[in-house]
């Protein structure tokens, strides 16, 4: 229960501050990962440790492509590796998947609104088709949002599916 109350906290904060400046703060997320690698450690010793550790790193391994390819940043990355860290692999990957999900229906919202649906599938199975992005101006087929957003939603979501 008490780590349920601590990721809600840390959830609040990312989705205050990715929304207002677009950044989730290095001071929310890393203490974080060593409160849930602390905690589970005392708790259940090397196996807390591991099961902390593990989720920390496929938090991390789950959005570390998307980052390397430019399309998140780093903060969004340590928030997912945070939440593993907190609550171990099974909750970090569904969270994971419910934000995915999340993710791309506020990109398709998105690109509904902004008229701009049908233009941006011609391009994706355009450069589908031809395989590589060099080339294109990153304005052209980037509709970037604040994806913490996205994974405060999908970690709800998941804490929900769990409680339930």
């Amino acid at each position: 229960m008490l780590l349920n109350i601590l990721l809600l906290i840390i959830l609040v904060v990312s989705f205050v501050t990715d929304l207002k400046n677009r950044r989730i703060l290095n001071i929310i997320t890393f203490p974080t990962m060593a409160i849930g690698l602390t905690y589970h450690t005392i708790t259940a010793g090397w196996a807390g440790f591991s099961f902390s550790g593990l989720g920390l790193l496929l938090g991390l391994g789950l959005l570390f492509i998307p980052y390397l390819l430019d399309g998140m940043g780093a903060g969004d990355v340590k928030l997912l590796a945070a939440i593993g860290a907190l609550k171990g692999t099974a909750f970090v990957f569904g969270a994971f998947l419910f934000t995915a999900i999340i993710g791309g229906i506020i990109a398709l919202m998105i690109l509904i609104g902004k008229k701009e649906l049908l233009s941006t599938l011609k391009r994706i199975i355009f450069f589908t088709k031809i395989k590589t992005l060099s080339g294109l101006d990153r304005s052209e087929y980037h509709h970037a949002f604040p994806y913490g957003v996205a994974i405060v939603l999908g970690t709800v979501t998941q804490l929900g599916v769990n409680i339930a």
